[in-house]
């Protein structure tokens, strides 16, 4: 067996109940994690690398694009069977997504974290980890894209979403259910992932991607700011249900269109596929017809990061259009 590389970026793993202030702050280095498994027989093979000590919000898409070239690196290794990336949990979805689409590797990698501190009853950060490693040293686990594994959960990342703020089981696949379960120590894989996974080879990446959420009345104001700032490069809108927007929304969509900013759909519901069903004004069959891209399965987070990884390599609006249809 060949080592495992963990990669720890902060998070609440790391954090513990500041007594004055009553709130929760980062408080533990990488290694003082990793010294609650040091009599463990899994502590073996373990490289620990500390990347940085900064909580999930301060993640920005070029960050992850140097977190994936650390990766990179660890999986071009003879001596690593796989990675096990440690972060915090508000924006992993987003990092396992970015490394889903920007990696091509059949070495698992694995993004995990801790939903509590280490000062509170059930601190789940400690097993998450152990479960983590687990898959990472698992034969099964090879050539199955990015997964995230929470609270003895495997899912893949282009299908999960933190759907809970507190809750252990945050992390799901609303329209799947996890990929597998470690149980007992025992990595169990129940499916494979629903749909081809996507790649985009690149080494830098667009940042200016905004992202709307949709709402009733809504109007073309916030469009037409964006479409308005020379920065704007991209815009990802969660549309209401099947992918339908107000019709007073249309004018600031057409004029993005026009500016040559792509447009993605998406929906704000939690799952479900988005689908031009709609021929009315405004609805999904009429933003098609306008030149909007439709993100089938993707949530608003991810259909961003798709865009902007995608936006790094092409700005062909049927190219685009071709890397959506996958998802």
């Amino acid at each position: 067996m060949g080592k495992i590389c963990l990669i720890f970026t902060g998070g609440t793993i790391s954090m513990k109940i500041d007594d004055v202030n009553h709130s929760v702050i980062p408080a533990f280095s990488a290694d003082e994690i990793m010294a609650s498994l040091l009599h463990s027989d899994i502590y073996n093979d373990l490289e620990t690398i500390e990347f940085s000590k900064i909580p999930s919000p301060s993640f920005t898409p070029s960050l992850m694009l140097e977190i994936s070239k650390l990766v990179q690196s660890c999986i071009n290794r003879d001596d690593v069977d796989g990675v096990v990336i440690v972060q915090g949990t508000d924006t992993l979805e987003e990092t396992a997504f970015f490394l889903d689409i920007i990696l091509d590797s059949k070495k698992p990698v694995i993004v995990t974290g801790s939903m509590k501190s280490s000062s509170e009853l059930g601190f789940d950060g400690i097993n998450n980890l152990v479960s983590s490693i687990l898959v990472a040293k698992s034969k099964q686990a090879k050539d199955k894209g990015i997964l995230v594994v929470m609270n003895d959960q495997i899912n893949a990342a282009s299908e999960v979403t933190k759907s809970n703020t507190l809750t252990l089981d945050t992390f799901k696949s609303l329209d799947y259910g996890p990929l597998g379960i470690v149980d007992n120590r025992q990595v169990i894989f129940h499916r494979s992932v629903s749909y081809p996974r996507n790649h985009v080879d690149t080494s830098s990446i667009v940042e200016n991607v905004e992202l709307l959420k949709s709402y009733a009345g809504m109007d073309s104001s916030l469009l037409l700011y964006l479409a308005s700032l020379p920065s704007t490069k991209g815009i990802v809108v969660e549309a209401l249900g099947r992918g339908n927007l107000p019709p007073d929304s249309l004018e600031g969509i057409k004029i993005c269109i026009d500016k040559h900013i792509p447009v993605v759909i998406c929906s704000r519901c939690p799952s479900g596929r988005v689908l031009d069903t709609y021929g009315y004004v405004g609805g999904g069959k009429d933003l098609t017809k306008m030149g909007c891209i439709l993100a089938p399965y993707l949530n608003g987070q991810k259909a961003r990061i798709l865009l902007l990884l995608g936006l790094s390599k092409m700005n062909n609006i049927l190219e685009l259009k071709r890397l959506f249809d996958i998802q």
